[in-house]
């Protein structure tokens, strides 16, 4: 079993863009009849990965990752997935001992930019980068099934 110790955050301005070069990521989420789970199926470039999440309790949740065949993916993705998919570039910045994963949404979560760093404990202490603002790791609304629910181009 993986334990997912994640805090996610707004980003503010573009500095964070000088760290390095994005990849892009489409996913999509299967329905379940236990909204206590949730399952995403996964692309990034030519990798694609099967996914099931527990319900977050505090900033940590069970999580449960395999890699599938890339045509199994287009074809969940395509078939089986709820609509609209989350599309996305991805970003890992390495900074002091962490990887900050920072996601350009695009589709209908076009101008929405979230980062996301996973901890070792939910106390573990660490700085925020000049371009992180406001926390939203409680906030419901930004996590991506949530996302692909209510796309952000209708709330925001």
């Amino acid at each position: 079993m993986a334990i997912e110790i994640e805090r996610k955050f707004l980003v503010k301005g573009d500095a964070w863009r000088s760290w390095g070069q994005g990849k892009i990521y489409r996913q999509g989420y299967i329905l379940t009849q236990n909204e206590m789970t949730t399952v995403r199926i996964r692309i990034v470039e030519d990798c694609a990965f099967l996914t099931f999440k527990a319900k977050t309790k505090g900033f940590s949740r069970e999580e449960f990752e395999y890699s599938i065949p890339l045509e199994d993916a287009e074809i969940i993705l395509k078939n089986l997935c709820d609509y609209p998919l989350i599309q996305k570039i991805r970003y890992r910045i390495h900074l002091k001992n962490l990887v900050w994963e920072v996601d350009e949404f695009q589709g209908e979560n076009e101008g929405l930019i979230l980062a996301e760093v996973e901890l070792s404990s939910e106390d573990q202490y660490f700085e925020l980068p000049a371009w992180i603002g406001e926390e939203v790791t409680q906030d419901l609304r930004f996590y991506n099934v949530n996302l692909a629910k209510h796309p952000y181009s209708i709330w925001k």
